[in-house]
């Protein structure tokens, strides 16, 4: 039998992680704090809360996040949100020492401005990988074709979490990259709630396309002078496959909120209808605090931030961004 891997944490994303993994003939134990869906995943095999109507592979069982202390794992694939993650790494710190571990959640840490992963390896002496790309939660799920990235400090690292994850409907490709691979996934959210302001605003399609494109350019700045991350992988799967996905697709948390903010509703009403986290709002905090600091350019995020957490007009962000003196 192959061995048991781990998954922390039980959204959307996470569940979609786990039954990949189930299918693939691995036991998977997912941890999680909501007993109700515990429950549900258990005798129903379905994650009602956060994954509806689709149901998960009998080799992944739910398991409360209370017995994450005993588990014996050797392998983890963490997809506890950013902001959560060093308070929950610290408190299961003895568990998770020295184990492989593998960051799905991609974000920086408002406190610091750090990277997820280097709050994690700042927190725990383990083994860290990374994946990230255009990979909808509900359609990794459902078994339809995605291909992604998998980083780590060694290649072989990668390879030994490539070989967990493939399969004929899920391809997975290698680098050593990984800071460039959360710069791409974690910005992209910025960018992704922009573009939905401006379909929600119905500036239509130059508009969303520019904002694409320029996005791309304030990520992949951002990438390499704050976090010295490599040019070419924002020209990959984690940098302009997964922004051109979660700035485009409706099934987008994040373009989501940017379209229900541009009616003028407020993050709290847009979170509690969509029952979720758009990790765009903290990330767009984030950024602009680092790149206020760090001297670095980024006027499409800049104005997120305020339309976000300065309550200005987006009609207004728009001439603003549309008036930038020329280069």
């Amino acid at each position: 039998m192959k061995e048991t891997i781990a998954v922390i944490g039980g959204g959307a994303w996470g569940t979609a992680l786990a039954t990949l993994v189930a299918s693939n003939d691995y036991p998977v134990d997912m941890y999680m704090r909501e007993a109700d869906v515990v429950k549900d995943i258990n005798e129903k095999h379905i994650n009602t809360a956060f994954l509806p109507n689709i149901t998960l592979h009998r080799n992944l069982r739910a398991v409360p996040m209370s017995e994450l202390s005993s588990c014996k794992a050797e392998r983890f694939i963490w997809v506890v949100p950013t902001q959560f993650s060093r308070a929950t790494i610290r408190q299961y710190k003895d568990v998770l020492k020295g184990k492989h571990i593998l960051n799905a959640s991609k974000g920086i840490e408002i406190e610091t401005g750090k990277l997820l992963v280097q709050v994690l390896e700042e927190e725990l002496d383990a083994v860290f990988s990374l994946v990230s790309g255009p990979s909808f939660a509900r359609e990794v799920a459902l078994g339809w074709p995605t291909s992604v990235e998998v980083g780590s400090h060694k290649i072989e690292d990668a390879e030994s979490w490539q070989e967990i994850l493939n399969s004929e409907v899920f391809r997975v490709y290698t680098c050593t990259d990984m800071v460039g691979l959360e710069v791409g996934g974690a910005l992209k959210n910025v960018i992704a709630v922009a573009t939905g302001i401006s379909d929600g605003l119905e500036f239509e399609h130059n508009a969303r396309a520019a904002l694409i494109t320029r996005g791309l350019a304030e990520i992949a700045r951002f990438g390499v002078e704050v976090y010295g991350a490599k040019y070419e992988t924002f020209m990959g799967l984690a940098g302009l496959g997964d922004l051109v996905l979660t700035a485009t697709g409706d099934g987008s948390r994040n373009r989501q909120m940017g379209k229900r903010l541009a009616e003028g509703r407020t993050v709290e009403e847009v979170s509690k209808a969509l029952n979720t986290v758009s990790e765009g709002v903290a990330t767009a905090k984030a950024v602009y605090l680092v790149a206020r600091e760090k001297g670095v350019e980024m006027p499409i995020c800049t104005e997120v931030y305020r339309i976000i957490y300065e309550g200005k007009d987006p009609r207004m962000s728009a001439v603003t961004l549309m008036r930038r003196p020329m280069p």
